[in-house]
C-alpha cells in the first residue's frame, strides 16, 4: 500500500479491508490483498537434516515474501546437519505458536527421523492438514509424514532410496516427478530438487507472478 511522496494524503473511510486516500485533485482506492499480507511458513530442522534442502527451502521462500520461522528439534540450540553445517533455529518446537500457510519439511535422515519421532511435529502436522493448509516435504521427509500419519491417499514423491517404504502398506501413491502437488502437499526428491521445491512452495503459497519473478532473479526456470 503506496502513496506517493509527492501527494499529501488523508484518510477518509476505513471499512470491509477497504481504504480511500483523499489528495489535493483524486481519490485513490486501496485494497488489502493476500500479496501485500505477509504469509507465514515453518520450517523443522532436526539433527541430520539435509542442508542445502533446507537453506534453498528457507531462502526461495523468504524472497518470496514468506515470513520463515525456523523451528529446531529437541529445542533452541545449534543444530549439526548431515554434512556438518550448524544452524541456529529461531526458536525450539515447544515455543511453536501458529497458524502457518505452510509447514515445511526438508530431508536428510537424520532430521527425518527426529521428525518422525517427535510428537510436537506430528500434533502441528495434523493441526495444519484438518485445518486445509499447506505441508511441504521432500527427500527422505515424506517418511516423517507416513509416520505421522499424515496426507494418507494422495499422491506424492520422495528420494528414490525411500519408495519401498512410502509404497509399504499402500497409504499413497507414488510419482517420480520431480515435484508433486496433491491438494495441499507439496512433495519433492532431494538436494537437486531444492530450488524446484522452494518456487512451488512459493507459487502456491503467494502467486504465479511472485513465483516467476524470483525465479528469474535467480536466473533459474520455472
Amino acid at each position: 500500500m503506496l502513496i506517493s511522496a509527492f501527494q499529501v494524503a488523508t484518510r477518509i473511510l476505513e471499512g470491509n479491508n477497504n481504504l480511500l486516500y483523499k489528495t489535493s485533485n483524486l481519490l485513490l482506492p486501496l485494497k488489502y490483498s493476500k500479496a501485500c499480507t505477509m504469509t507465514k511458513g515453518l520450517v523443522f530442522l532436526g539433527p541430520g537434516a539435509e542442508e542445502m534442502e533446507f537453506v534453498i527451502a528457507v531462502d526461495v521462500m523468504r524472497r518470496g515474501g514468506i515470513d520463515v520461522t525456523v523451528a529446531g528439534l529437541p529445542d533452541s540450540d545449534i543444530v549439526k546437519c548431515s554434512r556438518d553445517v550448524n544452524i541456529k533455529p529461531d526458536l525450539g518446537i515447544a515455543d511453536v505458536k501458529g497458524p502457518f500457510d505452510v509447514i515445511v519439511l526438508p530431508g536428510g535422515l537424520g532430521g527425518s527421523k527426529a521428525m518422525a519421532k517427535s510428537e510436537l511435529v506430528g500434533t502441528l502436522l495434523k493441526e495444519q492438514e484438518k485445518a486445509g493448509r499447506w505441508i511441504a516435504a521432500i527427500c527422505a521427509a515424506p517418511t516423517a509424514l507416513k509416520a505421522h500419519g499424515i496426507a494418507e491417499g494422495k499422491t506424492l514423491t520422495s528420494y528414490p532410496a525411500m519408495r519401498a517404504e512410502m509404497e509399504e502398506g499402500d497409504k499413497y501413491k507414488y510419482k517420480e516427478d520431480r515435484v508433486v502437488v496433491d491438494g495441499n502437499l507439496i512433495t519433492s526428491r532431494g538436494p537437486g530438487t531444492a530450488f524446484d521445491f522452494g518456487i512451488t512452495i512459493v507459487e502456491k503459497i503467494v502467486g504465479k507472478d511472485k513465483a516467476h519473478e524470483i525465479a528469474k532473479a535467480m536466473l533459474l526456470t520455472c
